[in-house]
């Protein structure tokens, strides 16, 4: 009976053009070997993906295939159902027609789970199939299943890691109050911090005002509001959990205090960075989200291209990330990938036979075969005793996550010269302010100028949903505002953000770089020791090849990637 459906699967294979005999006597022997089934066999070998694997077995048990890449999420439907069945039974709901609720499923082998699910439903159920990659990313992401993760109680999976020096210690969430009251605040965080991961966010804002506690996500680099505002009352406990778990003063509430927890979700651990601020109203808080192994996960294969950088300044970029020595700065404010590009620059460049030594605060990346340190100021290791202990360690390439002081400045600066090279970054807002910031630690304009490679000053602009874009008519007037010329409309097509389930309703979903690159040269460096204004040292900087923020987010808005209201939000018309 095995075999017969076994052959039955690879028969409907072949029909569907997806296998040929060999590749079939392939996954047979495959099959034998490891065991398993037909499917998963061929799926394992990379002859066929999990869609064709769900199209075969709609046909092999008479079943229709759903393709859920564009399926539009009913809100009344998904309502209705109980949200821990869908998790446990790993299907979403398509439709409901004259009392028959038709669902989507990964696996109609089943049968025993399919008749237990239509008896919990108790209603008569029609079954399609649908690739399981495609039911999950509908459970556990986009505006229909908010209320999912908003109603599925997690404190099973959640749990907080506390560091001890003998190692780590893994403590319940309810563990850590006594105060059985509390638990609905416990829940009230937890399924944020869900909601927040499901939705892509890097910061979760918890604000304090007269009609309430409201709470906001950062995606994309924007804020969205998460709640209705919770009632005043609330405030005091909310606060007091984040710092229960981040291990700060529950008693002090007149200063700022910054602290951190871990979370274990599943086998997956997860950092936040907590920052309490005193306000009017109370305290306020913002949790910084680092999922370090998802970002390892994107950072697999990472290069300069995947940032969305042009191909005008990837080549310039490469060329001086090449380089023996010398410092490559990359600047802006925070928030704007300037440790993204680092670290696929590094990706880059990385061949095994350097030594490449980060130093950050804190490791936000995990890079495979890269020496990294966290700094811990509490323990005395900071930017500028790291870096010099790092000096000790052989390097040949060396990133410091930040420039902050005169003294990590001078280190790195001497570190390019003596033959290192050197990634980092400082914040300022464009490519000539960086001059006038190294200037005013105190360096030496000279040393400064000799150590340096390139300066990039980067922005991040976020892209148009393909999904629910729409072509806008833009007026002469609006183009000229935004310094476009009006003839480029007969070459490029403008869009404007709309919103849909896709990008959870906000018209965006991703970012991507826009970059200004100051190469330096001779030239360049005789006029900033000589202290030349920035006007000449702008329009110098112009004829050598640099193209300005402003007119990198142009392009983008010329190319489709984003919209007038997007660029006008990051840039601004010199």
């Amino acid at each position: 009976m095995e075999m017969s459906q076994h052959k039955k699967l690879s028969q409907i294979m072949t029909e569907l053009d997806a296998l040929t005999a060999e590749e079939i006597d392939l996954v047979l022997a495959h099959q034998a070997a490891q065991g398993g089934r037909f499917g998963e066999a061929a799926r394992e070998l990379g002859l066929v993906d999990e869609a064709m694997v769900a199209k075969a077995l709609a046909a092999q048990f008479g079943l229709p295939f759903v393709d859920l890449g564009s399926f539009k999420v009913d809100h009344g439907l998904f309502d209705t159902l109980p949200p821990d069945l869908m998790y446990r039974y790993h299907f979403v709901p398509l439709s409901l027609d004259d009392g028959v609720l038709n669902i989507a499923i990964a696996d109609p082998t089943d049968v025993l789970m399919l008749d237990e699910l239509e008896l919990v439903l108790d209603r008569p159920v029609t079954f399609s199939v649908a690739a399981t990659p495609a039911i999950n990313k509908l459970l556990k992401g986009g505006e229909g299943t908010r209320r999912v993760l908003r109603d599925v109680s997690e404190d099973f999976l959640l749990q907080l890691v506390k560091e001890t020096d003998s190692g780590e210690e893994v403590l319940s969430l309810e563990s850590l109050s006594s105060d059985t009251a509390s638990s609905p605040i416990v829940k009230l965080i937890n399924t944020t911090l869900l909601d927040a991961l499901g939705r892509r966010a890097s910061d979760i804002h918890v604000e304090t005002g007269h009609d309430g506690v409201t709470i906001k996500y950062r995606i994309d680099g924007v804020l969205y509001q998460a709640n209705d505002p919770i009632d005043l009352h609330f405030q005091g406990p909310i606060i007091s959990r984040l710092k229960i778990m981040s291990e700060l003063d529950i008693s002090e509430r007149r200063i700022p205090q910054d602290g951190r927890f871990k979370i274990r979700l599943g086998d997956k651990s997860i950092d936040f960075r907590v920052s309490i601020m005193p306000s009017a109203h109370g305290e306020d808080a913002v949790i910084r989200i680092l999922d370090k192994e998802s970002i390892a996960a994107e950072m697999k294969g990472l290069s300069l291209e995947h940032l969305g950088i042009h191909p005008r300044e990837l080549t310039r970029i490469r060329r001086k990330i090449r380089e023996p020595y010398g410092m490559v700065l990359v600047t802006g404010p925070t928030g704007s990938g300037k440790t993204t590009t680092l670290y696929a620059a590094l990706t880059e460049i990385h061949t095994g036979l350097d030594k490449i030594i980060t130093i950050e605060d804190p490791v936000e990346y995990l890079l495979k075969g890269v020496l990294q340190i966290p700094v811990n100021e509490k323990k005395g290791l900071t930017f500028a005793r790291g870096l010099r202990s790092i000096l000790r360690h052989d390097p040949d390439k060396i990133m410091v996550g930040e420039i902050r002081d005169p003294e990590t400045a001078q280190i790195a600066v001497q570190s390019a010269l003596t033959g290192h090279l050197v990634f980092t970054t400082v914040h300022a807002n464009n490519v000539l302010d960086v001059i006038g910031r190294f200037t005013h630690m105190g360096l030496d304009p000279y040393n400064f100028v000799s150590s340096l490679n390139c300066v990039i000053a980067q922005r991040l602009v976020r892209k148009v949903c393909k999904e629910c874009r729409r072509p806008v008519d833009l007026t002469d007037q609006q183009l000229r505002e935004a310094a476009i010329d009006p003839a480029w409309r007969a070459t490029a097509t403008f869009y404007e953000a709309v919103g849909c389930d896709a990008c959870n309703s906000t018209g965006y979903r991703g970012r991507s770089a826009i970059i200004e690159m100051l190469e330096m040269n001779d030239e360049l460096r005789d006029m900033i020791v000589s202290k030349t204004p920035a006007v000449r040292l702008k329009q110098v900087a112009r004829e050598q090849g640099t193209v300005f923020l402003r007119e990198a987010a142009v392009e983008k808005l010329c190319a489709g990637d984003t919209t007038l209201q997007e660029i006008n939000r990051v840039t601004f018309v010199e």
